[in-house]
C-alpha cells in the first residue's frame, strides 16, 4: 500500500482553499482506499480511488501540463530503461553519476530527528517512476524516522512507482496525484524538497517554485533539476538534435534561476550532466543574513 494513512489526513490541505480535509470512505490497512477527502472550508470533495488520492483540479491541467501528462502516461515502463541507456550514450555520463551529483545537494545525511517529535519528511514533486526513492533511502541515517511523500500528475507513472514501492517493501512512502502549482500541504511541512525533470514544461514554473518553497521548512535545501545544455559542452550534431528532441516543449530550456521566490538564499546553479542543470536554494529563517549565491 502506498496511500496516505487515515491518521495523516489532517496533515493535508485543500488545493482550492487550503482548508482542512476529512476522509469519508473505505480504508485498507489503515490507509485511505476508496471514497473522498472533503474540505471543511469550501466543501469541495477530492476523490480517492484504489488507494490513490486525487488532489488536483482536472480543468487546471492544460497547455504543456496536459501534453506532458499524455506523454508520461504512455511510457512509464520504457522511461527508466531509456534513461539508463540514453544518458551515457548521449552525455558521456552514467545515469547513476548524474543522480548522485544532484542528490548530494539535498544533504539527506545531515537530517536528524525533529525536536517536535514528528517524523522527518521528504517531498519529491514529480516523483514519476520513483527512480530517486532508492537513492533517498540510501542517503538517510539508519534508524531515522522518515516519511517520503511523492506527488505527480501522471497516473501511468504513479502506477509504475507504486509497483516499485511494493517490490522494495518501502513502508514509509506516501503517493498521490497532485498539481505542483497547488500542493495539498501546509506551509513548512517538509524537511527536504526535490524535483527532477519536469519544471521546464510546467505552465507556470514560477508558481510551482513558490509552492515548493512554501511547503519546505525554512532553511532547508530545495533541489530542482531539469534540462539545460551546458555552455561548456561541445555537442555533436546528433547530441544537439537529441537535446532539441527532449526539450521540444520549450524554445529556451534553461535553469529558471530568475524565477526563484523572492528572498531565496544559498542559490547554487551547476551542471550535473551536459543536458541537465541542478538548482539548489533555501528560504531563510526570519532575520537571517542572506548568504551569497553562486554558480558551480
Amino acid at each position: 500500500m502506498t496511500g496516505v494513512f487515515v491518521r495523516e489526513v489532517p496533515l493535508l490541505t485543500c488545493p482550492a482553499c487550503a482548508g482542512t480535509l476529512v476522509f469519508h470512505g473505505q480504508e485498507r490497512d489503515g490507509r485511505v482506499f476508496d471514497g473522498g477527502l472533503r474540505c471543511g472550508g469550501c466543501g469541495e470533495a477530492w476523490k480517492v480511488e484504489r488507494g490513490l488520492a486525487r488532489l488536483y483540479r482536472e480543468d487546471a491541467v492544460r497547455g504543456t501540463d496536459r501534453l506532458m501528462r499524455v506523454i508520461y502516461d504512455g511510457l512509464p515502463v520504457l522511461h527508466d530503461p531509456l534513461t539508463a541507456v540514453l544518458t551515457p550514450l548521449l552525455q558521456s555520463v552514467t545515469e547513476s553519476r548524474m543522480r548522485d551529483r544532484y542528490m548530494r545537494r539535498l544533504e539527506l545525511a545531515t537530517l536528524t530527528p525533529r525536536e517536535d517529535g514528528q517524523p522527518v519528511r521528504v517531498l519529491e514533486v514529480g516523483v514519476g517512476s520513483g527512480a530517486n526513492l532508492p537513492l533517498i533511502r540510501r542517503e538517510l541515517a539508519h534508524g531515522l524516522d522518515v516519511e517520503v511523500w511523492g506527488v505527480d500528475l501522471s497516473e501511468g507513472m504513479l502506477k509504475h512507482c507504486r509497483r516499485r514501492v511494493r517490490r522494495a517493501a518501502y513502508s514509509n512512502v506516501r503517493l498521490m496525484m497532485a498539481d505542483a502549482h497547488a500542493l495539498p500541504f501546509p506551509d513548512g511541512m517538509f524537511d527536504r524538497v526535490l524535483h527532477v525533470g519536469g519544471i521546464g514544461g510546467y505552465r507556470q514554473p514560477a508558481r510551482a517554485l513558490a509552492e515548493m518553497a512554501r511547503v519546505a521548512r525554512r532553511g532547508t535545501p530545495l533541489v530542482v533539476v531539469d534540462e539545460q545544455l551546458d555552455p561548456a559542452f561541445r555537442p555533436s550534431l546528433l547530441q544537439r538534435a537529441a537535446f532539441r528532441a527532449i526539450t521540444f516543449y520549450s524554445k529556451d530550456p534553461h535553469c529558471p534561476r530568475e524565477l526563484l521566490p523572492h528572498g531565496a538564499v544559498s542559490v547554487i546553479e551547476e551542471q550535473v550532466a551536459p543536458f541537465y542543470y541542478c538548482l539548489s536554494f533555501r528560504m531563510p529563517d526570519a532575520g537571517a543574513q542572506p548568504p551569497e549565491s553562486r554558480s558551480a
